[in-house]
C-alpha cells in the first residue's frame, strides 16, 4: 500500500482493494492486486473452493477508477461514490493467490458526474467488465 493510493481514497484494510498503481494519464489508470489466501471473504466465499466474490471484483475496479477521479477532488472536499453498475459481465474465476490488473477508463464527465468503464483481467485474460458511474460527494 502507497502512500499515492491512500491520499487518494479513503480505502483502508481490509477494504482497501489496490495494490499498486502501474500506470495513469488524464483519462485512464492500470492499477494491481494480488489476493492472499487469508483475505476475510474466503472464509465463506466458498471454504472448500475459495473464489474472489464478483462484488470484491467490481470494487477493486472502482477503487481504481476512485484513484483516476481522485485528481477532480478538491482537498478535504469529498470522494467518488457509485451510483450505477451497467452491463456487468463475469467471465473467469479468481482465486487465492492469483493477481488482477483493473483497467479504468474516464468515457466523460458531465458535471459532478463521471461515467467509466472498468476491465479486470487474471493472467491477461478477462475476469470481469462493466460500466459504473460516480458522483462527487462530501461524505454527507
Amino acid at each position: 500500500m502507497t502512500n499515492e493510493i491512500t491520499s487518494a481514497i479513503p480505502h483502508r484494510p481490509p477494504m482497501l482493494l489496490v495494490d499498486e498503481i502501474i500506470e495513469q494519464t488524464d483519462d485512464a489508470i492500470v492499477c494491481r492486486k494480488s489476493f492472499r489466501a487469508e483475505e476475510f471473504f474466503f472464509r465463506g466465499h466458498y471454504p472448500e473452493k475459495p473464489i474472489v466474490p464478483g462484488v470484491i471484483l467490481c470494487e477493486a475496479g472502482m477503487q481504481a477508477g476512485a484513484i483516476l477521479l481522485s485528481k477532480f477532488v478538491e482537498e478535504g472536499s469529498g470522494v467518488p461514490v457509485a451510483t450505477r453498475l451497467n452491463d456487468v459481465k463475469f467471465k473467469r474465476m479468481v482465486k487465492p493467490g492469483d493477481t488482477i490488473e483493473m483497467s479504468v477508463k474516464l468515457n466523460e464527465r458531465l458535471g459532478d458526474a463521471f461515467f467509466l468503464q472498468a476491465k479486470v483481467t487474471c493472467n491477461e485474460k478477462l475476469a470481469v467488465r462493466f460500466d459504473f458511474a460516480c458522483t462527487m460527494t462530501n461524505g454527507e
